[in-house]
This record gives structure tokens, sequence and C-alpha cells, in this order.
């Protein structure tokens, strides 16, 4: 959520103005109420958990950027979506967190509350789409025995998710600019794999490091950075550099895109 290049603020501890988180809790409630403008009223809660700037705030409708801030010495230039308006204490004292001190545990809050709260974003719905059976053996490569595999060399174990290949397209050979080799769902805990690389012609170990890259998205958390998630943490990149054929792979991605993209 900090803008690229800010300056970092020096941060002592955070502690509420008011004793107690009951008596923080009041104090919000009695701040929204003291204003009939939403957007001042959230400012002033925010501003009672910042000890190091003054807050100036703007709401906005932005449908990919929900919370942005600026740091500047002697202040903060907020940005937040409006969903944030009305938000309980909890929120308002992780919002404080994560402008002061870009915490973690802050921002992972907040990314609770932006997921609980998607309509308010305004995108249109995703059709739904029929359930699928999960379907891991394909004619060439069983996405199960890989997964088990790499589980067991570089997790211990300790992903839990299924694995299936994605709908084989209605038409093959139609010529694609993009390819969506692989995907997680958090909700579902499942990782789908484009039906393109069940073919003689790609390498298992290809293969596993795309369904690799997936599994590190249950290891790793999704920060949100400048307003957005961060899906791919320098963690998470240093983690995907360690399978065991990651250059060869890339190298063997680079070479045979057209081949994939003509599945």
């Amino acid at each position: 959520m900090r803008a690229r290049g800010d300056p970092q603020v020096s941060v002592a501890s955070l502690r509420p103005a008011s004793v107690g988180r009951a008596s923080a809790a009041a104090s919000d409630l009695l701040g929204e109420a003291a204003s009939a403008d939403p957007r001042v009223a959230l400012t002033a809660r925010i501003q009672r958990h910042v000890q190091r700037g003054r807050i100036e705030l703007e709401v906005t409708n932005n449908r990919s950027t929900m919370i942005s801030v600026r740091s500047e010495p002697d202040r903060y230039v907020l940005r937040l979506h409006r969903m944030f308006l009305g938000c309980g204490p909890e929120i308002v004292i992780a919002l404080a967190r994560y402008i002061e001190r870009d915490d973690r545990a802050a921002s992972r809050t907040l990314n609770r509350y932006i997921d609980g709260h998607a309509a308010a974003i305004g995108r249109p719905r995703r059709r739904a789409t029929p359930h699928r059976p999960l379907v891991a053996r394909g004619e060439v490569h069983d996405l199960r025995a890989l997964f088990d595999d790499l589980n067991a060399r570089y997790f211990a174990g300790a992903i839990v998710a299924e694995i299936t290949w994605g709908a084989r397209p209605a038409r093959r050979g139609r010529e694609r600019r993009s390819l969506k080799m692989g995907s997680y769902c958090v909700e579902d805990r499942l990782i789908r794999i484009h039906p393109s690389l069940d073919r003689a012609c790609v390498p298992r170990e290809f293969l596993g490091w795309i369904v690799y890259h997936e599994m590190l998205h249950q290891k790793h958390d999704i920060p949100i950075r400048g307003g957005r998630r961060q899906f791919h943490t320098p963690a998470f990149l240093a983690d995907e550099a360690c399978y065991e054929h990651f250059h060869a792979a890339r190298r063997w991605e680079r070479e045979h895109m057209d081949l994939l993209l003509s599945y």
C-alpha cells in the first residue's frame, strides 16, 4: 500500500489513545456519530491511533486499488475505497498499524476485510460454473503423483490441496496470445493445470515447476502493497528458485512457448 519510493517512517510501538480496547471502541463510535460526513468521521477515528503524522483521507470508488498510502514528513496521504466507511474498530486499528508500520498482521486483517466486502467494489460477478469432477490423471501426466512427490520433497507433506486438469477447449489448434498454465484457488484449496501441459512433448520437470509454483501459494501470505495484492513476494520468488529444475524449466518455457500457445 505504500507508494513506491516513499520515505520509510520510524515508528515506536502503537498505543491506543484511550485506555483499553473497550474504551477505544467506544471512542470510535462516538467519533463516527459526531460528524455527518463519513469521510471526516473515519479520518478522526484513524487519527486517534496514529502517533506520527496527520491523516489526509480521500475516499474513492477505484476498482483495482483499495488502499493507497503516501508517507510524508508530517502527514500520511491516504486513499481508501468507500467500503471502509463505517468499518469497525478492529479495521480502524489495522489501518493505523498498516499506515505507520506496514504491519504484516494488519495487512492480513485488511485483506480479509476486502474479501468480505468484494461486492462493494462494484465488479460484475463471475458466472457460476457447473461443478466438474476432479481429474488428476491425464492422457500423459498424473498430477496427483507429481503433487505428492513435490509435497514430500519440498514441503514435508504440509500442503493440503486438491489438483486437477482444467477443462479441455472445445476446439484445439487455436492460436493464443497468452496461456495461464496454472492457478490456485485459496477458498477451495484447489490447483488447476491447463490441459495444454498434458502432452508427451512437455517434460515432467517443466510440469513439476508449474505445480510447485501453485503449491507455494498455499505456503506464502498475500500482502497488500500499493493497494494491490502482491502474490509473488520476494520470499515467494526465493522459494520458487529452490525448485531443482527451475532454470531448465524457465529455459524450456522460453524456447517452446509457441508450442504451448498452439494447443
